[in-house]
């Protein structure tokens, strides 16, 4: 294998957590809020079901090909020129959401904390430190989650206790005034994130307690679904409906913490929050991307194409959309369908491909 390193399941699940979480914080309420109305804290959980479904997909795929990725065993499934197209189809698809990630993440620090730095600067800057970070290898990415994620999780907590004295949870009720159907129409958008747990496809053979991943996983997706609930449930108490008007909501809601006239502005606890996941978020798909490219290209080591990448993806972010405007309209319409085709409709249809393959070959045996 390229990859020499190991992490436990237990740094996968804590890796994979800010991974789907760090770019919805900020303007998923906004976003599920203009479909779901209050119900918008029940949208994760029925949005949960495809991160606990591209779980399910990865772990069996895993369970067939224990020591290959879904670049690698595509090959073995669907032949060789339909698997290498497959293969590069995933690497520019991940090239081109981290692209859409970095210039996210980029235009939240421009317009909210450095309104004079070039945009180009804050993307660039960003990448270099995932750059080192990947070269270190999946070991280094997971002991950097295992020391910011609970600083992160802390930290959402701090804002909710704080702002617990201006929340009014009667703002939720009625509960389901329309039915289920705002709620499940909400749950288009936060799918997309969770579809992004596919991801453990190419850390899974790099685990030490391989039979542990599935376990893992499934507390990942559970913990993301609870913090999303969170989030949504305090925008909707400080809010109410009025959520929908604020790109985003966590940041105003910080903007309203003031204790004794002392503790105030707040906002540099969710920029904190924003540039710590968005760096293990980053260097995830960054390592996921150099990784699948060195397996596509059969090298020895992925390590020398970090930097081309990483020169890459500041390119792709630039071009990926001409504003932030479009950026959320994009969000909210074609990237659901964008994400869930590639990263659970194929997957899909691999595992389906396997098990066919899986039948034929006991029948096989069966008659010889």
């Amino acid at each position: 294998m390229i990859e020499k390193g190991k992490i436990s399941a237990f740094q996968m699940g804590v890796m994979m957590y800010p991974t789907i979480f760090a770019t919805a914080i900020l303007s998923l309420p906004s976003i599920i809020a203009v479909q779901a109305g209050r119900d918008m804290w029940l949208s994760p959980i029925w949005a949960s079901t495809i991160g606990f479904l591209a779980v399910c997909i990865a772990y069996q795929l895993h369970k067939l090909y224990p020591k290959e990725t879904i670049v690698e065993y595509s090959v073995h499934l669907v032949g060789r020129i339909v698997g290498k197209i497959m293969g590069l189809m995933f690497i520019f698809f991940y090239m081109h959401l981290n692209g859409f990630i970095i210039r996210e993440y980029g235009e939240f620090v421009v317009g909210n904390f450095f309104v004079k730095t070039p945009i180009i600067v804050v993307i660039g800057s960003m990448v270099i430190v995932c750059a080192f970070a990947v070269r270190g290898g999946v070991e280094v990415l997971g002991r950097c989650a295992q020391i910011f994620v609970p600083i992160v999780i802390i930290l959402i907590l701090l804002i909710v206790f704080l702002l617990s004295p201006d929340l009014k949870p009667i703002q939720i009720y009625p509960i389901m005034e329309h039915g289920v159907k705002p709620s499940l129409m909400g749950a288009v958008v936060p799918s997309d994130w969770f579809s992004e747990f596919i991801v453990i496809s190419f850390l899974l053979p790099y685990l030490t307690d391989r039979e542990k991943g599935m376990k893992w996983g499934m507390i990942s997706v559970f913990a993301v679904m609870l913090t999303m609930v969170l989030s949504n449930m305090t925008a909707l108490f400080l809010f109410g409906i009025n959520t929908v008007g604020f790109r985003y909501p966590v940041m105003v809601a910080a903007r309203y913490i003031s204790l004794a006239n002392f503790l105030e502005h707040l906002e540099s606890i969710v920029m904190a929050i924003w540039i710590v996941g968005a760096f293990v978020k980053i260097s995830v798909f960054y390592y996921v991307i150099v990784l699948g490219t060195a397996q596509w290209l059969k090298l020895t080591d992925y390590r020398p194409i970090v930097w081309p990448v990483g020169f890459l993806l500041v390119l792709f972010s630039v071009w990926v959309a001409p504003n932030v405007q479009e950026m959320t309209r994009v969000v909210g319409t074609s990237i659901p369908f964008y994400l869930l085709s590639m990263q659970v409709a194929v997957p899909t249809l691999l595992l389906f491909i396997a098990f066919i393959q899986k039948k034929f070959r006991k029948k096989g045996r069966a008659k010889g």
